[in-house]
């Protein structure tokens, strides 16, 4: 599953984060001085929690702009953006894994997955919506309502709805943090595989020192915190 949308635009990092720095009440909530992250080259944000780590995540995404620094996505400067050119480059080149999942209770899995392309503005490949919910399990489960489905269930739909678009970088936040030992591996392992499969980058933000076997840190959010503070 290519994403034409990217060709021409890998001269550059995918990500390159350089010097952001947040507060929030007068404290320092972030203080990254590097990031760099390399096409297909994936890991973790790692760091306790109250570290930035979310923080981070959605100023990656565009959903929130750091006091100050700047953030690159394939080539394009997200700081220098609008808000509708933010929203416009997460739509087609982000896939996001909230903590909370954020499914549409009142629409049915497949729905999910087509108003997430819809959002971007693509129409809906009815064809890549089935092959992603097969690839997760949950061809079964097209038409059922997000609440009719397990917590696993739910956490693949999310997974298969932040895929649709193709994009180019995959972001988790905390998807193993409350799971046991066995569906942490079953995550993480979900995440590694549909990433592969779909050309994505993954980037997961996490406190969970068990994914460090399975992902390489590319940053400790607790150790420029501690020289931030």
């Amino acid at each position: 599953m290519g994403n034409s949308n990217r060709s021409g635009m890998m001269q550059a990092p995918l990500l390159d984060v350089s010097d952001v720095r947040h507060t929030a009440g007068g404290r320092v909530i972030l203080s990254v001085p590097r990031l760099i992250l390399s096409s297909c080259q994936h890991g973790l944000l790692l760091g306790p929690s109250g570290s930035g780590k979310t923080t981070l995540l959605h100023a990656i995404a565009g959903l929130m702009m750091p006091d100050q620094g700047r953030i690159a996505l394939l080539g394009q400067n997200l700081t220098a953006l609008g808000r509708a050119g933010r929203d416009r480059l997460r739509a087609r080149h982000i896939g996001i894994i909230f903590q909370q999942l954020h499914l549409i209770a009142a629409v049915s899995v497949a729905d999910n997955l087509r108003l997430a392309a819809r959002l971007a503005g693509n129409v809906p490949d009815e064809e890549a919506i089935a092959q992603l919910l097969s690839r997760v399990g949950l061809a079964d489960r097209a038409r059922a309502l997000p609440d009719e489905l397990s917590q696993g269930e739910r956490q693949r739909v999310a997974v298969a709805r932040a895929l649709v678009n193709q994009p180019a970088l995959l972001l988790a936040d905390e998807p193993t943090s409350a799971l046991d030992d066995a569906n942490c591996e079953a995550v993480i392992m979900l995440l590694l595989e549909q990433a592969g499969l779909s050309g994505a980058t993954l980037l997961v933000a996490t406190h969970d020192q068990r994914l460090t076997s399975r992902l390489p840190v590319l940053l400790n959010l607790a150790k420029p915190m501690e020289q931030a503070a």
